[in-house]
């Protein structure tokens, strides 16, 4: 593995080191990472360069390293366990994704078995295999994928990871563009035939913050990922409603560290100090960083 250059702090890591530390935390878990095939990546950071309609702004990779240097840099900041979000954006794509995740998560053992889907014929089956494999985490995006969340297919995918209790990262919100299926409209659909999915929604939800808050508040099992969100780069797009800062305590223990890493246009520890200047305090910070996804995936 190649190491990290240990006499500069350009990334970062002394400040993230020093977050956790000072919380007295053993490390941080980021539930919402990005590894996935090299020339996948390569096209998704193309896409971003080129401010595709999906994001429609600039939006520079502050991690744009081989696979083994991000590998390095998730250690050194201390992230005890990470995922290797993936998605397909058409048909055909998934199992294949799925055999390199399952590859990826047997040589990095501190990457969380993670898996995804599309809805398209033998989609039950392939879910059920990487279950049964041992994937802790699934990862849905409704913008990129463009489909419907409660199209017929799927039905028998969100019976099955419900019962199987096995999380559910979905990018559901319409940030940073809205799609044919993002917003609380078609997940509440979803959540009202499966109360007990354990559906975790990427970036809080932004920009419909406060409609997926109360989507947490009605159903137990629903969690959020603090992806981007309250940074300056989100508030700047689209503000988190001050009215709402006092849902964030009351559903503190249904928030879960995420960053989009390495796909951020800034420093990881500025995603930890967004979350430290809310004010909310070391419990609420300890529990988002490590306890309440430790509690999740055991």
């Amino acid at each position: 593995m190649s190491d990290v250059d240990d006499s500069r702090d350009d990334d970062g890591r002394d400040e993230v080191v020093r977050f956790w530390q000072r919380l007295g935390l053993p490390g941080i878990i980021d539930v919402h990472t990005h590894f996935m095939p090299e020339p996948v990546l390569r096209k998704v950071w193309a896409y971003f360069d080129a401010a595709g309609p999906l994001t429609g702004l600039e939006w520079p990779i502050t991690y744009r390293h081989d696979e083994e240097e991000r590998l390095a840099l998730l250690r050194s900041f201390g992230v005890l366990r990470f995922t290797s979000m993936l998605y397909p954006h058409k048909a055909g794509m998934a199992a294949w994704l799925n055999g390199w995740a399952a590859g990826f998560a047997d040589r990095v053992p501190d990457c969380l078995h993670t898996a995804t889907f599309f809805p398209e014929e033998g989609v039950a089956d392939y879910v059920r295999e990487a279950v049964e494999s041992g994937a802790r985490v699934f990862k849905s995006h409704l913008q990129v994928g463009a489909y419907d969340p409660n199209d017929p297919l799927l039905e028998p995918v969100w019976g099955l990871l419900a019962e199987a209790g096995v999380p559910v990262v979905t990018h559901c919100g319409s940030g940073p563009v809205p799609g044919a299926y993002t917003g609380p409209g078609p997940i509440g659909r979803l959540l009202s035939r499966h109360p007990r999915l354990r559906l975790v929604v990427a970036h809080m939800g932004m920009p419909e913050y406060a409609e997926f808050l109360a989507l947490a508040a009605a159903y137990p099992e629903v969690r959020l990922d603090t992806t981007m969100a309250f940074t300056d780069f989100a508030e700047d797009l689209t503000p988190f409603p001050a009215a709402e800062r006092g849902r964030l305590a009351d559903l503190g223990e249904r928030i879960l560290l995420g960053t989009d890493f390495p796909n951020i246009p800034y420093p990881y520890a500025h995603q930890l100090h967004a979350l430290e200047r809310l004010g909310l305090g070391d419990a609420w910070l300890r529990a988002v960083c490590h306890g309440n996804a430790s509690a999740l995936f055991r």
